[in-house]
C-alpha cells in the first residue's frame, strides 16, 4: 500500500496504529503490493528459464556437462559466499536500493550473454564472469526480499502465499517457454528475455512508495560494527540446534543430490530427447512444486520439520528417474512427485524459520541459513562432471537418489528436528526444543 503521512485529523485523533514503516490494514492487492508482486513474479519467471538456456546453449557449442556445472557452480558459490554480507548490508543500508542495483546490473550481464550467444562468439571464461557477477548480485538482492514484504502488505502470510504460488507457476511455465524459444530461435533469445525480466523487476521496485525503514536500535555511543553484526547473527544461528543440524545435513543433500542433478540431467535428457523434452520435464517439476505448496498450506502439522522431512523421500525420484533412463512420461511423473515433496519440505522449513526466530535478528539468521543451505551446492555442481567421467552419469544420479533417502532418514533421526513444534501465533521463538 502506498505510504502517506497522516493528515491533521489522524494526528489529532491519536489512535494507535502500526509502526510507521509498516502499511496500515487494508486489502492485499494494494498498488505497492501489485508492483512488488510483479517484480518478483517476472524475475522468477526469467530465473526458471535460465537453466534450460544455459544448458542447451553451452551443449550446442560443444561444451560438456562438466562445463555447465562449473558455470552454475560459479553463480551459486558467489551467492553462498556473499549472502551473509548482503544480510548485514540490508540491515545497515536501504535494502530496496541494493535490490534495484542488483537488478540493473543483471540487465547488463544477461544482455551481454544474449549478444554472445546470438553472435556465436561464446567463450567459457566470459560465461563464467557473467555467472560470478550474477551470483554476487543475487547475494545483494535476496536479504531484502523478506523485509520488503512486510512493508508492502499488511497481510504478510497472504502475501507470502501469493508469491509462493507465483514462484510455482514460474517453475511450471519458465522451462517450457525456454525450451520453445531455444527450439525456434536460440539460447540467446532466452538470455534477452531474461534481461528484460530483470529490467521489469528493477522498474517496479523503483516505483514502490515505501516509508523510511525504522532506525536501528543501538546503545550509547556509536552503533555496532559490521563485524559485530555478523557475530551476533552467527551466535543466534548457532544457539538453535534444530536449525544448524538441518543445515549440516543439507550440505550432504546439496553436495550429492541437487548439485550434480541439473548439469547431469541436462547432459542426459537434451541429447537423447531434445531441449523441448528437458523443458517439459522441468515444467513437471514446477507443477509438482505448486501441488506441494498447496498441500503444505492445507496440512499444517504440529511438528512441521518432522512432516516436511517425509517429503524429502519423494525427492529421491528426481535423480533416480533420470539415472534409470526412464522415458519422458515417466520422468515427468517422477519429477512431479519430487517437486511436491521438495515444496512440502520447503514450506514447512520456511515457516519454522520465520516463526521460531525473533524479528530483530531474522534477516541475518536468514542469511546464515541460506548460505549454509547452498554452501556445498557449487561443489556438487563442479564435481558432477569429474564424478560422471569416473563412475558414469547414470550411476552418479542413481547414487543421488539413494542419498536423498539417507538425508530424509537422518533428519527424522535428530530429536531437535523431529520434535520442533509449530510456534504459537504471534509468539516467535516459542515453538519447541532448541
Amino acid at each position: 500500500m502506498t505510504f502517506s503521512a497522516p493528515g491533521p485529523e489522524q494526528a489529532a485523533a491519536a489512535v494507535p496504529g502500526p509502526p510507521a514503516h509498516l502499511p496500515p490494514a487494508g486489502p492485499l492487492w494494494s498498488p505497492d503490493f501489485r508492483l512488488y508482486f510483479t517484480a518478483r513474479s517476472v524475475a522468477m519467471l526469467g530465473d526458471t528459464m535460465l537453466p534450460v538456456a544455459l544448458s542447451a546453449g553451452l551443449l550446442s557449442y560443444g561444451y560438456s556437462a562438466g562445463d555447465i556445472g562449473l558455470v552454475m557452480a560459479a553463480t551459486t558459490a558467489c551467492f553462498a559466499g556473499f549472502v551473509i554480507f548482503g544480510g548485514v548490508l540490508a540491515d545497515r543500508f536501504a535494502a530496496r536500493s541494493l535490490m534495484i542495483s542488483a537488478d540493473l546490473i543483471r540487465v547488463c550481464t544477461q544482455s551481454t550473454a544474449a549478444v554472445l550467444f546470438l553472435t556465436h562468439s561464446v567463450r567459457l571464461w566470459e560465461v563464467l564472469v557473467i555467472a560470478v557477477v550474477n551470483g554476487t548480485c543475487a547475494a545483494a538482492f535476496q536479504p531484502g526480499v523478506a523485509s520488503t514484504v512486510v512493508r508492502v502488505a499488511h497481510d504478510v502470510h497472504g502475501a507470502n502465499a501469493v508469491i509462493r504460488t507465483a514462484e510455482s507457476a514460474a517453475s511450471l511455465a519458465g522451462p517450457a517457454l525456454a525450451g520453445v524459444l531455444v527450439g525456434f530461435s536460440s539460447a540467446g533469445a532466452v538470455f534477452a528475455v531474461h534481461a528484460a525480466t530483470y529490467l521489469t523487476s528493477g522498474l517496479c521496485l523503483i516505483l514502490l512508495r515505501l516509508a523510511p525503514a525504522p532506525p536501528r536500535v543501538t546503545g550509547a555511543g556509536t552503533g555496532p560494527t559490521f563485524r559485530a553484526d555478523l557475530g551476533e547473527g552467527w551466535r543466534e544461528f548457532r544457539a538453535r540446534t534444530w536449525m544448524w543440524s538441518v543445515i549440516l545435513v543439507w550440505t550432504l543433500y546439496t553436495l550429492c543430490v541437487m548439485g550434480p542433478f541439473t548439469p547431469l540431467a541436462a547432459g542426459e535428457i537434451i541429447p537423447e530427447h531434445g531441449a523441448g523434452a528437458y523443458g517439459l520435464v522441468n515444467s513437471a517439476l514446477g507443477a509438482g512444486t505448486a501441488a506441494g505448496a498447496l498441500l503444505a498450506m492445507r496440512l499444517r502439522a504440529d511438528r512441521p520439520l518432522r512432516a516436511g522431512s517425509c517429503g524429502i523421500f519423494a525427492v529421491a525420484l528426481m535423480p533416480a528417474s533420470v539415472g534409470l533412463d526412464l522415458p519422458v512420461p515417466g520422468l515427468c511423473g517422477c519429477l512431479f512427485l519430487a517437486g511436491a515433496g521438495g515444496a512440502f519440505w520447503g514450506v514447512n522449513w520456511a515457516t519454522s524459520v520465520q516463526t521460531q526466530v525473533p524479528g530483530d535478528i531474522l534477516n541475518r539468521i536468514h542469511a546464515y541459513e541460506v548460505a549454509g543451505s547452498v554452501a556445498m551446492f557449487p561443489v556438487g555442481q563442479a564435481l558432477a562432471g569429474p564424478a560422471a567421467a569416473l563412475f558414469g552419469t547414470r550411476q552418479v544420479l542413481q547414487a543421488g537418489g539413494v542419498m536423498a533417502l539417507v538425508v530424509g532418514a537422518t533428519l527424522l533421526s535428530i530429536p531437535a528436528v523431529r520434535g520442533l513444534r509449530r510456534a504459537a501465533p504471534g509468539k516467535p521463538g516459542c515453538g519447541g526444543p532448541a
